[in-house]
């Protein structure tokens, strides 16, 4: 499908790219990349041929998402974030590949660097300049050099309130438990 606009001096090499995805401009996109719908690419964004986008995915200005690199649905990547897709690089030398994954809603600050062969959990939140160095769990927001969990967001991205193993959000009064693989969503009515 066409996408919703590509900019004249985009250069768009690839027949998946979803409907409605706008690429702007200096963009590149090479065949074998898979982009979904009602994405946003940035001013001098890049795409490799293996790399996968899911829906409705905001890449800010100079973003490259390399082979290897899946970005589900509605993962937001700022200006200037890095992914990597080999452990130990060489100029010459044979590479393998090192798949990383960026779970659905997951966001990634300006600037941040995130290493090849992680996960980074849905609904997670990566800080400016973070460098991503191990897997990040769901909903954890993660700071610095080499980044660690410093607390837990919601899926509307505020900050959640701790009392005890209970987390809350006072924007949308979503609730949730910390349990030993990770933060899980509560129904509804449950954070009292």
């Amino acid at each position: 499908m066409a996408p919703g606009f590509r900019h004249p001096t985009a250069l768009v090499e690839s027949d998946a790219i979803g409907e409605g995805t706008r690429v702007w401009a200096f963009a590149h996109v090479l065949a074998g990349a898979v982009v979904g719908r009602d994405c946003n690419l940035g001013d001098h964004c890049y795409v490799e041929g293996g790399a996968v986008i899911g829906d409705a995915v905001t890449l800010k200005n100079s973003v490259a998402v390399w082979d290897g690199v899946t970005l589900e649905r509605g993962v937001f990547v700022g200006p200037h974030a890095s992914f990597t897709n080999d452990l130990r690089p060489r100029s010459r030398a044979p590479w393998r590949l090192a798949r990383t994954l960026v779970e659905e809603g997951a966001s990634i600050g300006a600037n941040a660097t995130v290493l090849c062969g992680l996960t980074v959990g849905a609904f997670s939140m990566v800080g400016a300049g973070a460098v991503v160095t191990r897997s990040v769990p769901r909903h954890a927001l993660v700071i610095g050099s080499p980044a660690r969990v410093r607390g837990y967001v919601c899926r509307c991205g505020q900050t959640l309130r701790r009392r005890g193993t209970r987390h809350a959000c006072a924007e949308c009064g979503r609730a949730f438990t910390l349990r030993a693989s990770g933060l899980a969503e509560l129904a509804v009515g449950a954070a009292r």
